[in-house]
C-alpha cells in the first residue's frame, strides 16, 4: 500500500516507518525535522531501505496539498505534532497550529485527492483534562490510585481537554471524528498514556520514562547531581513499549471497516503503570546505584493518574499489549547506554 506517515522521523513515526519497510510498503515519510533527534532518526531510517522523504511544514496547506495530491496514499498515519504540555504554555499559538491547523490540512488534503484513505491519529489522555473533578483518587504510599476505574479509564470518560496542548490536541481529536461523521473518511483516533522505546530522544518536557532512564545512567556514570521531580512523584501513567504501538497501527489497517470512525484509549493497562517513585526503585534495583533527585512545584493541571483501559482496542482489533516493562525498560537502558550522544 502507498503509506504516508507525517511526523515520520519522530520517535512514534520512525518505529512505524521502520515496520513499513520490513513489511514492503511504498512509504513517504512528512517531516519538518524540527524536533531534537529527528535528523537522527531520519539518518538511521535511511541505512534500512528506501523509501522518499518530504521536509515540509504539517501548518503550510501548500506543502500537505502536495503531498497527498502526489502520493494518493493508501493509508496515512498522522503523527506530526507538538507534543509537550510545557512548550504549549509557553507558545499556545504554534502549539494550536501545529496540533490543530495541522490535522484540518491533513484532513482537506485527503479528502480533495485521496478520499477513501485510512487516517490513524495519535492523539492524548490530556483530552480527558484533571480526572480528579470525575472521579476521587486516593494516596498510598508509592502512587495515587483511582478506586472507580481499577483497570483504567475508558473511552466513555468525559472528553474536558485542559491546557493548549491539550485543547489542541483535543480539536485535532474532534475534528477527525467529524470527518468520518460528516464525510465519510475513514479515521481512527488513539488516545495514547506513556509511549517509550528506541528512537525515543527524551526531553525534560516530554518522553519522561527516557528522560528518568538517562539521568538514571548519569548518576551511575559518576554525575552525582541530582535531577529534579516535579510534584511527589505519586503521579501514576501506564507504559506501552514502541513494538506494541507498531502492532497496534497495523492491526487497526487490517481491521480498518471495524475501527473507523471510533475512538480508542491505549496504554500499557493497569499491569504495566508506574509512579515515578516506583519507576526510581526499579532503575535503583536494575542499576545499582541510588538515584539523587529533587522535589519542585508539580507541573500545572498535571493529571495524577492515567492508566488506559484497553477493553474496546482488545475487542475490535484484537490487539493487546505484549512487552513487559521489564523488558522494554531494559531495552530502554540498553540503548540509551550505547551511544554517548543519546545520553549527554
Amino acid at each position: 500500500m502507498n503509506l504516508i506517515i507525517t511526523g515520520g522521523a519522530g520517535f512514534v513515526g520512525s518505529n512505524l516507518a521502520r515496520a513499513a519497510l520490513e513489511r514492503g510498503h511504498s512509504l513517504v515519510v512528512f517531516d519538518d525535522l524540527s524536533r531534537h533527534g529527528s535528523a537522527a532518526n531520519l539518518g538511521w531510517l535511511r541505512s534500512l531501505g528506501a523509501f522518499t522523504f518530504i521536509h515540509g511544514d504539517i501548518r503550510a496547506p501548500h506543502d500537505v496539498r502536495r503531498l497527498i495530491a502526489n502520493v494518493r496514499p493508501d493509508v496515512v498515519f498522522h503523527l506530526a505534532g507538538q507534543v509537550a504540555m510545557t512548550t504549549s504554555l509557553e507558545n499556545p499559538r504554534r502549539d494550536f497550529e501545529v496540533n490543530a491547523i495541522g490535522t484540518f490540512n491533513v484532513l482537506e488534503a485527503l479528502r480533495e485527492y485521496s478520499p477513501n484513505a485510512a487516517v490513524l491519529y495519535s492523539s492524548t489522555n490530556k483530552v480527558y483534562g484533571h480526572l480528579e473533578a470525575v472521579s476521587p483518587h486516593e494516596e498510598g504510599e508509592t502512587r495515587y490510585f483511582v478506586p472507580a476505574y481499577p483497570n483504567g479509564f475508558p473511552e466513555e470518560m468525559p472528553f474536558s481537554p485542559e491546557t493548549p496542548y491539550g485543547v489542541s490536541k483535543g480539536a485535532a481529536d474532534t475534528l477527525m471524528q467529524d470527518a468520518f461523521r460528516m464525510f465519510g473518511q475513514r479515521t481512527v483516533v488513539f488516545r495514547h498514556s506513556s509511549i517509550y522505546g528506541a528512537r525515543q530522544f527524551a526531553t525534560i518536557d516530554q518522553g519522561w520514562l527516557g528522560w528518568f532512564c538517562r539521568e538514571a545512567l548519569r548518576q551511575k556514570r559518576g554525575d552525582q547531581e541530582p535531577f529534579t521531580v516535579a510534584g511527589n512523584g505519586k503521579q501514576v501513567r501506564d507504559l506501552l513499549h514502541a513494538r506494541d504501538l507498531v502492532a497496534l497501527y497495523f492491526a487497526a489497517i487490517e481491521r480498518i471497516d471495524d475501527a473507523a470512525g471510533k475512538v480508542f484509549n491505549i496504554g500499557g493497562g493497569i499491569e504495566a503503570s508506574y509512579s515515578l517513585l516506583e519507576l526510581f526503585g526499579y532503575l535503583e534495583h536494575a542499576l545499582g546505584t541510588r538515584l539523587r533527585y529533587q522535589h519542585i512545584a508539580a507541573r500545572v493541571r498535571d493529571q495524577k493518574v492515567f492508566v488506559a483501559d484497553n477493553t474496546r482496542a482488545q475487542r475490535i482489533l484484537a490487539w493487546h499489549p505484549s512487552v513487559t516493562p521489564a523488558e522494554g525498560i531494559s531495552e530502554m537502558l540498553q540503548w540509551l547506554g550505547e551511544s554517548e550522544s543519546h545520553v549527554r
